[in-house]
């Protein structure tokens, strides 16, 4: 799910950019950290934008809901959903430095009109294979801004060279198997007997 997340974030990005007829810009997801290597992906990356995951967590506070689903007279268990929270970077690596600052401010503009992704207001190309696993989904894209000394911690582990860039936080990405753990019938009545008891 964490693949299909960032293709539909990507995909969304670009059908602004195709709105504001810009046709030289386009998000490629691809792994940062691969800009200086000696990789030969490494030049498919010179004058992109690149979309990127650096970091991941759990959402701890709804970490503990029950997962079951009632049919009828059965209740199927699950092990609980595990909601993460991804950590997004978008870096222009353009080699004109005023074209990544005009991209940047056109992502950050994007996010400002829409927040909230689910299946209804979200245009994604559901018949590719890479996607049949998308049903429902909802999640938010806010922007996040880390410290200077976390900034430099985070360039340091991309490769060191700083690069323009706008890093934002997706909350609620849900990792869901169709497995179930047990199976069990509805309680569907209670019965007292006082007898034994009072004996």
């Amino acid at each position: 799910m964490i693949f299909e997340v960032l293709k539909i974030i990507a995909g969304e990005v670009n059908q602004y950019f195709v709105e504001l007829e810009m046709e030289d810009s386009e998000v490629i997801l691809e792994n940062v950290a691969m800009i200086d290597s000696q990789q030969e992906n490494a030049d498919a990356l010179k004058n992109k934008l690149i979309l990127s995951l650096i970091n991941l967590n759990e959402e701890v506070t709804l970490k503990n809901f029950p997962n079951h689903v009632l049919e009828g007279t059965k209740v199927t268990y699950k092990n609980p959903i595990v909601n993460l929270n991804l950590f997004l970077v978008f870096c222009a690596n353009r080699s004109v430095y005023k074209k990544s600052l005009s991209d940047l401010s056109r992502i950050l503009e994007f996010f400002q009109s829409k927040k909230v992704f689910t299946q209804s207001n979200t245009n994604f190309d559901r018949d590719l294979d890479e996607m049949s696993g998308i049903k429902n989904f909802r999640f938010t894209v806010e922007l996040f801004t880390p410290t200077f000394e976390e900034l430099n911690y985070i360039w340091g582990t991309l490769g060191g060279r700083q690069l323009p860039s706008i890093f934002y936080r997706l909350n609620l990405v849900e990792i869901n198997r169709d497995l179930s753990t047990s199976e069990d019938a509805v309680i569907s009545q209670i019965s007292r007997n006082y007898k034994n008891i009072l004996k």
